[in-house]
């Protein structure tokens, strides 16, 4: 338990060392810590809330002393990735702020980072930035999947939901608005202390992102349409329509999800259109109508 004792130490809070060390928590665990479970560990709140921002801070990123080979270190050279995008927003931050006490607001962040901290990391996205009172996440790197767009979509419906049972100072239940978008982007190295994080990507799908959101209503998932040709049947979509956005030229085509779909398989499901015609088997079919005519044939012939 070396590792967490050192981390605990680095935020002033080492007398919880062993209480971490006796309850078996180690550093791949800690960003699966809630605030319920601090204080179950007996954690006072000032120190919970610490704890909380600091696990938030790590930004989904393995440190060093747990690096496996299936979470690879990030590149020290830009290179081109076909991205998956997602911006989350508080509703209401800005009435909550004038409403509650800065301590309290300061919690109420804190929980929802921490919630969508813990979500993007289990479906393997990298949370790049907290941007306030939002977050911004690519999936598609580090670790690349084929089915990342709906890795996406899954951890923006995992965080709507969490985000609405979070209990904080704020006495109603808090929501938020996702936009995501997909794209070829030229992404740099994360990892340099002291980068711009929100420099890091180039290209316009983080912008489209950013946009989408502002047209998604509250706890719902606004996706563009390079993220839709992408989730096939999956989820079910409900047309936005076409929206003049600032700073893209086209019209852009939007689409809000509105849960998971009842598809009998996944093959189905990210087969929109079904099954293409067969082409160039002429000979084939050919064969397999004429068998079919001969057994016809000798069927009749034994009646």
């Amino acid at each position: 338990m070396k590792g967490i004792a050192e981390w605990l130490a680095s935020l002033g809070l080492g007398e919880y060392a062993q209480r971490f060390s006796d309850n078996g928590i180690d550093l791949s665990v800690i960003r699966d810590l809630t605030e319920q479970d601090l204080k179950d560990l007996g954690v006072l709140l000032g120190h919970r809330r610490k704890i909380l921002r600091a696990i938030a801070e790590l930004d989904g990123v393995a440190p060093a002393s747990t690096e496996t080979a299936t979470e690879p270190a990030l590149r020290d050279q830009p290179e081109r990735r076909h991205l998956t995008v997602m911006i989350c927003d508080l509703v209401g931050s800005t009435a909550l702020s004038a409403r509650l006490d800065p301590e309290d607001m300061r919690a109420v962040i804190d929980a929802y980072h921490a919630a969508c901290a813990r979500i993007t990391r289990t479906y393997d996205g990298f949370l790049a930035e907290f941007r306030g009172d939002g977050i911004l996440a690519y999936f598609g790197y580090p670790l690349a999947h084929e089915d990342d767009a709906e890795r996406t979509v899954r951890a923006g419906l995992d965080i709507i939901a969490a985000v609405a049972r979070l209990e904080t100072r704020a006495a109603e239940p808090l929501a938020v608005r996702i936009g995501i978008a997909t794209g070829v982007v030229v992404i740099g190295d994360l990892s340099r202390e002291g980068a711009l994080r929100e420099h890091a990507v180039v290209g316009d799908t983080p912008n489209l992102a950013a946009r989408l959101q502002a047209l998604a209503e509250p706890g719902t998932i606004a996706v563009a349409a390079s993220t839709r040709r992408l989730l096939g049947d999956l989820f079910r979509l409900r047309d936005l329509g076409q929206h003049e956005l600032k700073g893209i030229t086209a019209p852009v085509a939007a689409w809000a999800i509105q849960g998971v779909s009842d598809s009998e398989s996944r093959f189905e499901a990210v087969r929109v259109a079904g099954l293409t015609d067969l082409i160039g088997r002429a000979d084939e079919l050919d064969f397999l109508l004429e068998r079919q005519r001969l057994a016809g044939r000798a069927k009749g012939r034994s009646c």
